[in-house]
């Protein structure tokens, strides 16, 4: 589930990068292009629209980002059993290497 959510908040992404490249930051972009006011959807209402799915994609990356938290895996057990395995694992004290204490020429 985790994996599907976050394919969700890829795609999400790359359309609200789209839907940002279509703006024109001085207020033209897409809206600007259509001068002639017998269009359907007409300036005004296009640049609503571009504005209004921007916050739409942001908030629903948002949203989902939080919501793929719940399904991340956190198994405890896992952990546990890991660090279990690498104390049975780990060399005995009799068998680990002895270094010099002393230095020479200090004696």
């Amino acid at each position: 589930m985790y994996g599907l959510i976050i394919g969700i908040v890829l795609f999400l992404s790359i359309l609200l990068i789209l839907v940002i490249l279509v703006q024109n930051p001085k207020g033209g972009g897409l809206a600007s292009g259509f001068s002639s006011s017998n269009q359907i959807m007409g300036v005004k209402r296009t640049a609503d629209f571009i504005e209004k799915a921007t916050w739409g994609f942001a908030s629903a990356i948002v949203a989902l980002s939080i919501i793929a938290t719940m399904f991340i895996n956190r198994n405890k057990e896992t952990g546990i059993q890991t660090k279990i395995q690498n104390i049975e694992n780990a060399i005995p004290a009799d068998q680990m290497p002895t270094y010099p204490t002393n230095i020479p020429g200090e004696e």
